[in-house]
């Protein structure tokens, strides 16, 4: 988590492959691409490596009990990413990779006991950052599903400009530049 969070704040895109496949349309924290929030060129930057149109939005990842203090408006824990919040007016300049034009987000919140992992990440993140909301978008490129093994997110790693893998306990950098 903390070698994560250190290339997260570092700006650096991660693919992120954990434990079982998750099961739905959203990335969920199990086969993710993350990125910092801080950085309003991140949401061009993973809908480029994803090949999809640049207006599409990202989704922030926020611990369930820090989300009340960057979105308001209805139920609070969304671990599904189900509920569409809006961005408390302080933090839009903050995070503005995951604010939609009208001021909205559509938030997963991470519960401490149910994902250990990924709130050690969010944690670690918040302490270099001061940022405790990371980017979660789905772990695919265009026209391929949502990548499931091993071998898939290593396929996708090395065929799409994501600066690192992490595979289960594995982190992986690309060295040198990005071939196409």
């Amino acid at each position: 988590a903390a070698a994560v969070a250190a290339e997260l704040a570092a700006d650096r895109i991660v693919a992120w492959f954990q434990g079982r496949s998750e099961y739905g349309p959203r990335a969920l924290g199990r086969r993710s691409l993350l990125a910092h929030p801080g950085r309003p060129g991140n949401t061009e930057r993973l809908n480029a490596v994803k090949g999809r149109e640049q207006f599409r939005p990202i989704a922030p990842m926020v611990l369930a009990d820090r989300a009340h203090e960057i979105f308001t408006r209805g139920p609070m824990a969304s671990p599904y990413m189900l509920f569409v919040h809006d961005v408390r007016p302080e933090w839009r300049d903050r995070i503005p990779a995951v604010v939609h034009v009208d001021g909205t987000a559509r938030i997963q919140t991470v519960d401490r006991t149910r994902d250990p992992l990924l709130a050690r990440l969010l944690t670690e993140f918040d302490a270099r950052t001061g940022v405790p909301v990371v980017v979660n978008t789905s772990l695919n490129t265009a026209g391929r599903p949502m990548v499931d093994d091993p071998r898939d997110a290593l396929e996708c790693f090395g065929s799409a400009p994501v600066d690192v893998l992490v595979l289960g306990p594995y982190l992986i950098r690309r060295s040198g530049v990005f071939a196409s």
